[in-house]
């Protein structure tokens, strides 16, 4: 799950940002809000959490700029303001949520992942996908009726290929989608990834949904035994 947090307090973003990293998600910060805009429009996230008092362009002129552009990826408002009225301006510019400082970093996951789920109406609540059924919102992994327990690392990336709907990913797209665009690891991390998932959502059931295609990477496809 992809998510651009917009907030220029560097500790708070930092800390954040690690935080939503160990629970799974592919973090891309902006300090202020110009740039903010432009990372929002540029990128396709599941989810843009947006502080109000930005330097450069504040939170509700970055909203209100998407929201023009077309993005319509949910935004949860992170804010110490927390006025009625600051909050009726959030959400009638589109705003999805809104949660003010401090705050409570398992509410914060919790809500990023119900925006999530139902902010792309593109995207079913759950996806069925190569004999698996997966729900990205309650991080639940099924073939059959056995769940199969899954770290967040391995579950964003088998998150990322099925909602490719069977087109295959390249070892770049995926170190981009699930790694983030800053790792600067080895690419061979995405193979031994690869590995791992087929030991837990293959190899136990005698199928063979995740494949590689030769020269293009790998892709989630209907399981064949």
């Amino acid at each position: 799950m992809r998510v651009l947090l917009v907030e220029d307090e560097k500790h708070l973003a930092d800390a954040v940002a690690s935080g939503l990293g160990r629970e799974g998600f592919v973090v891309d910060v902006a300090g202020d809000g110009i740039t903010g805009q432009w990372l929002g429009a540029q990128n396709p996230y599941d989810v843009i959490v947006l502080d109000i008092m930005l330097p450069g362009r504040n939170g509700y002129d970055v909203l209100a700029g998407l929201r023009r552009d077309g993005v319509w990826a949910p935004v949860l408002m992170l804010t110490a303001k927390d006025g009625d009225l600051d909050q009726v301006d959030a959400f009638d510019l589109g705003a999805d949520d809104y949660l003010t400082k401090p705050f409570s970093f398992p509410v914060l996951v919790a809500r990023l992942r119900a925006l999530a789920r139902r902010g792309a109406p593109e995207r079913p609540t759950v996806l069925d996908v190569g004999g698996l059924t997966i729900d990205p919102a309650r991080h639940v992994v099924m073939r059959g009726d056995v769940e199969i327990s899954l770290t967040a690392k391995e579950f964003a990336l088998l998150l990322y290929l099925a909602r490719r709907g069977g087109e295959p990913a390249s070892k770049p797209e995926i170190l981009d989608n699930v790694w983030g665009a800053d790792f600067e690891g080895n690419d061979n991390v995405v193979e031994v990834y690869v590995g791992y998932l087929r030991r837990k959502i293959d190899a136990p059931f005698g199928t063979a949904s995740l494949e590689t295609v030769r020269g293009h990477g790998y892709r989630l496809v209907e399981a064949a035994e």
